[in-house]
């Protein structure tokens, strides 16, 4: 059993029960939340009871060989009905729960998902690999259509062992189920990391990474699970698919990729050998303020095609960073940071802060550093450690944002550099529009959250007032208008939150005819019966149930 399986996460919302404020403290806090924003006040609402809560009855029961492993419980179902979107929130917030999953698996082994894929194949029913679920994009919610017998949603958490660690060649070989707290706990005992921490760390897992192709820690360079993937074993059923592990391949068509940001409708991720690395001894941070957002874009490109590989460059507009008290009012801030197992930074940290004064940046003091031995942190305290403190918290304090009525959307992509500069103006006007239109007022902010010598990923935030039991005609009118501004000025529907069901119209129309005709053709060679997380990425038609 993993450490978390003690504690219960919330069943509508982010983070364990135990976590959730008490009911004075989120009216005290929502009641902030609207005023800082400039909100009217509006009553704080109360999420649903799970007692209240009514789902239909199971359509499957489970075999007798599985019922060890399976649950039916109202808890287990609603908490694997829902990712973690903001639609995903409100609904559940509210009670709603049109598509539950009808049994919930938690295999403790490879021959216990084999199993269940093939009770899901026989008996006609679909199937959902599950990992944190935190996905903020429709990946795991159970719409499958009525020609699936049912629905099992497969929980992978009971596998969340590293191993096997190759010291030599700093790898591990990590299960799919392991949260980033226990794969980093258990690297931490041979005085390794994997170093990938998205914002949904905490509870988000391995395998999940993999699934959705998630961006992590790394600014520049390393930006993506990708990066850190050296083979990868998976699931499906018409067998086991697993690469031969290497530092890199010529051989053809890379079965790795095909895997990565394949969000479970290829196979089961049950484990993978990763690139580890001695962890950080010396590390140096700096904010950098900047008299508007296009200074801060230039010097980021400036550090992007240095070559110096900063390990933190995100940058926040005005808006942003005066709502997370990052920044003077007026101040576009750049989050800036290096951190090295073997050497120290400070003379990194020194040449980058010389391309940032070339256009324009300036900084209040000193660069934080720590390095071995030091009893300080490069990430605490002053304008870098503000915004650590808001990023970690966030999706917490989106919780009391529902709760006081306020629509919390972001959206991300990415773009070149030639193209940005009107391409944010596009997007922000195209969304701020949208705004409008669906709520009277409210903000829209960008930031960007990983850099390259080509482009980077502008990242955008959207805070509005909601009207009670409107909250998803107001989400429906923004995502539309945003992701048709996305695409329409080319960038990407999505840089790191995956595709899932939300983003499906946008991607359809994004890739190659002829590479959708493949991948169609993949999913049918790999999955016959159309059983794995159907409507994700491509539809496939199912055989028949039984009856």
């Amino acid at each position: 059993m993993s450490a978390t399986a003690e504690r219960r996460l919330k069943f509508w919302g982010w983070g364990y029960e135990d976590q959730q404020p008490a009911p004075g403290d989120v009216e005290a806090g929502g009641a902030a939340i609207r005023a800082h924003l400039g909100f009217e006040p509006a009553e704080v609402e109360r999420p649903v009871e799970l007692t209240e809560v009514e789902l239909a009855p199971p359509r499957l029961e489970p075999p007798p060989a599985l019922r060890e492993i399976c649950s039916q419980t109202l808890y287990d179902r609603t908490l694997h009905a829902y990712g973690k979107s903001y639609r995903d929130v409100v609904r559940a917030f509210r009670g709603r729960f049109d598509h539950p999953p009808d049994v919930v698996a938690h295999p403790r082994s490879e021959d216990e998902v084999a199993a269940l894929l093939d009770w899901c194949a026989d008996a006609g029913a679909a199937a959902i690999p599950f990992g944190g679920g935190t996905s903020v994009v429709g990946g795991v919610e159970p719409v499958v259509g009525e020609e699936y017998a049912g629905v099992v949603t497969i929980d992978l958490k009971g596998l969340d062992q590293v191993l096997e660690v190759d010291s030599v060649s700093r790898a591990a070989r990590i299960q799919g189920g392991a949260t980033g707290p226990g794969l980093e706990g258990q690297l931490r005992e041979h005085g390794l990391t994997l170093r990938h921490f998205p914002q949904s760390f905490e509870y988000s897992t391995l395998g999940g990474w993999i699934a959705t192709r998630a961006g992590g820690h790394f600014a520049t360079l390393n930006t993506h699970i990708d990066d850190l993937v050296e083979s990868v074993r998976a699931l499906s059923p018409r067998g086991v698919w697993e690469s031969r592990r290497l530092p890199g391949s010529g051989a053809g068509p890379s079965p790795d990729r095909m895997l990565i940001g394949s969000e479970g409708a290829l196979g089961v991720i049950t484990e993978a050998w990763v690139r580890v690395q001695a962890r950080p001894r010396w590390k140096a941070s700096a904010g950098v303020h900047f008299a508007s957002f296009e200074e801060g874009a230039r010097a980021v490109r400036a550090l992007a095609q240095s070559g110096l590989w900063p390990a933190n460059c995100r940058l926040l507009d005005a808006a942003e960073g005066a709502l997370t008290g990052a920044a003077p009012r007026g101040i576009s801030l750049l989050v800036l940071g290096f951190e090295s197992a073997d050497h120290p930074v400070d003379a990194a940290m020194a040449r980058a802060l010389e391309c940032c004064a070339d256009h324009g940046g300036t900084w209040p003091g000193p660069p934080r550093t720590s390095g071995p031995g030091d009893s300080g942190s490069a990430n605490g305290g002053g304008s870098v450690g503000a915004w650590r403190s808001a990023f970690v918290q966030a999706p917490y304090v989106r919780d009391t944002m529902v709760a006081a009525g306020v629509l919390s959307e972001t959206f991300e992509t990415a773009i070149t550099w030639d193209r940005l500069e009107d391409f944010v103006a596009a997007v922000r006007e195209r969304a701020e529009a949208a705004v409008a239109e669906a709520c009277g007022s409210g903000r829209v902010s960008c930031r960007f959250t990983h850099a390259y010598p080509d482009g980077a990923a502008p990242y955008f935030t959207v805070l509005a007032p909601a009207r009670r039991g409107a909250e998803l005609e107001q989400w429906a009118i923004v995502k539309e208008a945003a992701s048709e501004a996305i695409l329409s000025a080319g960038g990407t529907i999505t840089h790191h939150h995956a595709v899932g069901r939300d983003h499906r119209p946008w991607y359809d129309r994004q890739r190659p005819e002829p590479f959708a005709a493949a991948l169609v053709a993949a999913k049918a060679a790999l999955d016959p019966a159309g059983i794995l997380n159907p409507g994700v990425l491509v539809d496939s038609a199912p055989r028949a149930h039984r009856t």
